[in-house]
């Protein structure tokens, strides 16, 4: 290799360093923006975003929230989405799923317009985290009662097959090379799906690492975060099937999200707080922030755009689990 190509290379490595190091150096604490009032008291779980539309869609107990993530309000709901669990999006149809856990059953409803096309009835027991696999062109559920995934066809609405787990399924995310890995919370493992062959083809332990909820990825370094229940984020690599890095953070995550651009991990803890990372190379990790939230607030999901945390948030009596009413809220944090 010539000597003029060799200092091209290093000139762009340079500048890609310095940007991250820029990145790293002007990170900005997140505060409190907004509180979106919903004013009712139904519980909640998931969140998705289609970054395109700009809509946040949030899971709430027997209705779907939509909002607008630039003007931060709400504009539609869905209703009877009974138990609702999870959102799945395949935009190129205009096609969004909700996981419905009492009822065994997938929502279908238009992107565009809100308009509910079917419902699903699935085979699958609980069915709670749910995705598009773009790879095999495949909606799965993970249903928690049954311990298996269902394989949907999002065109016909039709089911395609069950692969058993082996153990009670949480999160699930995907690499969009055919792969699909999940949290097993009762084995604290991660196994790995074929979406093609619609099969198990690895499993591992992620111990230390007790009751896995959410989950993310990292494709570029082939990284999965797993938030535990015991106040642990594991880092494995799935390539590999070995755990390269172990993280404290807060009590009671169920959502962890990874931004492949500024290469900052969250994780929303519900005993009110979100400890947010920044990954300074596959195994190597620092502690930005410890940002005070509302305890409850264990998912959220971030706007790609502003980066603005969204954390579903209620009040809760002491001691109680139940909502008081009316006290139901999405809360939205920016670091701008």
């Amino acid at each position: 290799m010539s000597s003029a190509i060799n200092k091209i290379l290093f000139f762009i490595a340079l500048i890609f360093c310095s940007k991250f190091i820029s990145a790293q150096n002007n990170f900005k604490p997140y505060h409190l923006q907004k509180a979106i009032q919903i004013h009712d008291s139904y519980g909640w779980d998931y969140l998705a975003a289609s970054d395109d539309k700009r809509h946040l869609f949030v899971s709430h107990g027997i209705k779907l929230i939509v909002i607008d993530m630039d003007k931060d309000t709400i504009i539609d709901e869905i209703q009877n989405t009974i138990g609702i669990h999870g959102i799945a999006l395949n935009c190129n149809l205009s096609k969004g799923f909700t996981s419905n856990g009492k009822t065994n059953s997938l929502t279908v409803f238009n992107l565009n317009n809100f308009h509910v096309f079917d419902t699903i009835a699935i085979n699958g027991k609980n069915p709670d985290a749910i995705l598009f696999d773009k790879f095999s062109n495949q909606i799965f559920t993970f249903n928690g009662r049954s311990k298996d995934a269902t394989a949907i066809d999002p065109l016909s609405m039709k089911e395609n097959g069950t692969i058993s787990l082996g153990g009670k399924p949480e999160f699930a995310v995907c690499d969009d090379k055919g792969s699909i890995f999940v949290n097993l919370e009762d084995k604290n493992e991660i196994v790995q799906i074929d979406s093609k062959e619609r099969a198990v083809i690895n499993q591992w332990s992620i111990a230390p690492g007790n009751e896995p909820t959410g989950l993310a990825i990292d494709t570029a370094n082939k990284l999965l975060f797993s938030v535990c229940d015991n106040n642990l984020l594991i880092v494995s690599n799935y390539r590999d099937k070995k755990i390269v890095s172990t993280l404290h953070i807060g009590g009671g995550a169920d959502a962890v999200v990874f931004d492949p651009i500024t290469k900052i991990i969250y994780s929303s803890n519900g005993e009110g707080n979100v400890s947010i990372f920044q990954q300074q190379s596959p195994a190597e990790y620092k502690l930005l922030q410890t940002l005070i939230t509302q305890k409850g607030c264990r998912t959220m999901m971030i706007d790609k755009r502003s980066k603005k945390i969204y954390l579903p948030a209620g009040k809760f009596q002491e001691g109680k689990k139940h909502l008081l009413p009316n006290t139901f809220e999405v809360l939205v944090y920016s670091n701008q």
